[in-house]
């Protein structure tokens, strides 16, 4: 659900998916910046796993290393929102806090901190990755959701559930939410 009115369609915001592993941001991130190219929007996606293959392959996932993880991020996407470029960043970012630095850093009035609400037990079912099932047997330390907390947004601009609602009704919530009307 919206929390606000949309955005004025020709600033450069950092749209934050924030979520479980599991809880399908990148697919979203990804669908939505197809739609945004195809509309002639220019944006970028920053994706964790992608980010912490090469600009934060030093980081682990300790709380200080997971913290600096997100500010790295998010000194990329502010630079990339300063170039004027619509940045899509999916991102675990566990914790309140972290998330309130990333929008000091970015900017307040263009960051957009976005639930992706799938419950736990959705991203355990699919797992993909075989993750859950790991961190259950105590091979992965530090898991978010099973040995290390998640922190739910208070209030994000928007909390969205894309396993329940579909991925193309979650895409046009988005655009709405920045002031594109792109189908």
């Amino acid at each position: 659900m919206l929390a606000e009115a949309s955005m004025p369609a020709d600033l450069p915001l950092t749209l934050w998916l924030t979520g479980l592993s599991g809880a399908g941001k990148t697919t979203l991130g990804r669908t939505l910046s197809l739609a945004l190219n195809d509309s002639g929007r220019r944006c970028v996606m920053l994706d964790g796993d992608t980010l912490r293959r090469g600009l934060n392959r030093d980081l682990g996932f300790l709380p200080h290393e997971r913290s600096e993880n997100i500010r790295r991020a998010a000194e990329v996407a502010r630079l990339m929102n300063d170039a004027g470029l619509i940045v899509i960043a999916t991102l675990i970012s566990p914790l309140r806090a972290d998330r309130a630095h990333a929008s000091s850093i970015i900017g307040a009035h263009r960051f957009l901190e976005i639930h992706v609400s799938t419950p736990l037990e959705v991203c355990e079912a699919a797992d993909v990755k075989g993750l859950y099932r790991q961190a259950r047997r105590g091979e992965l330390a530090l898991f978010t959701g099973v040995s290390a907390p998640y922190e739910a947004p208070e209030a994000p601009r928007l909390a969205i559930n894309p396993m329940r609602m579909g991925l193309q009704p979650a895409v046009r919530e988005l655009l709405a939410l920045i002031g594109d009307t792109t189908p």
